[in-house]
């Protein structure tokens, strides 16, 4: 087996307490047979009877996390050319840090999935597949080009969820930041129709046992999506998302800083087959709880018009948070008030100013009954400054600890309950 060294840290410093009604806990020994967390919980700040441990700090830009069945870890990391690429990482003296670690393809890529049998691993313009047996440490079978040639340019980063009956679905992110004539040009008017609709914008549904398909072999689930990155199934299969909302309100349009800090929301909410969004015509305004007419389309900040009919979020986050990945929880280690519900990793806000950036944290969205309650709490944030940490990745283990990948600053945790 390949080894490669990690810079791995206990930090004995003193606790420190968090921000928004959040605490660090001195951490301990959590049970017989679990590892012990970082005594600053590896520089997060997390809700009282949590705490964290660093599992990995040089994996690169970690984009989304996988775990196994075995607790190894498929890291997809975004780089030029050997920075990038998808890696395997394994704790094998059961200290719950990784001190193994095999590089499995060189391209750089953002989604990974695992299944009993494979590992999905998306670059920008393809997902490919690999035969897993879990605890190996290489593929079983050669590589296969599930979907090929998917467009790239603009927001090109992919992101996959197998489903039930072998579907996989994939984030087509758009290529433009509203369907401009003239990309993020001040006042140029949107296209109409926006044709990026045809083939971006959107999650579509392939056939995951298949290999060799073309985009028009996908079939479209959802639509009207900027950057639905953060996409994850509830426990029932029903399959959700967070999305990216539209940038430059202020810069291209003359909006107010509140109006441009505080547009568009950030929208979670399901992806039934037919769903659409509204984007590039309509945005969800979280001040007024409703979706208005984008400005390239002759919207003026408060015209609804056809937007009333777009499919609504069922939570609207602050705007420009940038979701990048969702998490229902299943596992039974969290308490009851965190199961059935969906993490959301935010990886933070450039759109904001003059006004605060924000973002910059993993929250939780309760579900009661299987629907959302509409209502958010923050689960992570930094320990130090408000950008220290940019949360990219979420993932749950065997035991029901919950792992966080951060492309900044290039980490992973394992965060577990040990109560109050």
């Amino acid at each position: 087996m390949q080894k490669m060294p990690f810079r791995f840290w206990l930090s004995l410093t003193s606790i420190v307490i968090g921000t928004m009604g959040l605490s660090q806990p001195l951490a301990s020994q959590i049970d017989r047979g679990r590892p012990s967390c970082d005594a600053d919980n590896g520089g997060l700040v997390l809700p009282r009877g949590f705490c964290a441990l660093l599992v990995a700090d040089e994996p690169g830009r970690v984009r989304h996390i996988a775990v196994a069945s075995n607790g190894d870890i498929f890291a997809a990391v975004r780089g030029r050319g050997a920075e990038g690429g998808l890696f395997l990482l394994r704790d094998t003296n059961g200290d719950g840090r990784a001190d193994f670690s095999k590089k499995l393809h060189d391209e750089s890529g953002t989604g990974v999935a695992v299944t009993s049998d494979a590992v999905y691993f998306s670059p920008d313009d393809k997902v490919l597949r690999f035969p897993w047996r879990v605890g190996g440490t290489e593929p079983t079978g050669p590589m296969e080009v599930i979907v090929h040639d998917l467009p790239v340019g603009g927001h090109a980063a992919k992101t996959v969820v197998p489903g039930a009956g072998g579907a996989l679905y994939v984030n087509i992110g758009s290529r433009t930041n509203s369907c401009q004539a003239a990309d993020r040009q001040a006042r140029s008017p949107g296209r109409d129709p926006c044709t990026e609709l045809e083939t971006r914008a959107g999650i579509w549904r392939f056939d995951a046992r298949a290999t060799g398909q073309g985009p028009s072999d996908g079939v479209r689930v959802a639509t009207g999506l900027r950057n639905a990155m953060a996409i994850s199934l509830d426990p029932s299969g029903r399959l959700y998302a967070a999305v990216h909302g539209r940038d430059q309100l202020s810069a291209n349009w003359g909006f107010n800083d509140e109006d441009n800090a505080e547009n568009p929301a950030e929208e979670f909410g399901p992806m039934d087959l037919g769903s659409d969004y509204g984007w590039p015509y309509c945005y969800f305004d979280p001040r007024a709880a409703r979706k208005v007419q984008n400005p390239e389309y002759g919207g003026d900040g408060r015209t609804v018009g056809p937007c009333a009919e777009k499919t609504q979020p069922a939570v609207a986050f602050p705007a420009h948070w940038a979701p990048l990945s969702s998490l229902f929880y299943t596992g039974d280690q969290f308490p009851s008030g965190y199961r059935g519900g969906a993490f959301v990793a935010f990886h933070g806000s450039w759109n904001r100013a003059p006004l605060p950036q924000a973002g910059y944290r993993v929250a939780y969205v309760p579900f009661q009954n299987g629907q959302a309650t509409g209502e958010y709490q923050s689960f992570l944030a930094p320990g130090g400054t408000a950008t220290s940490i940019r949360p990219t990745g979420l993932a749950m283990g065997p035991d029901g600890s919950l792992y966080v990948s951060a492309d900044v600053p290039g980490k992973i945790w394992r965060i577990m309950y040990v109560g109050n």
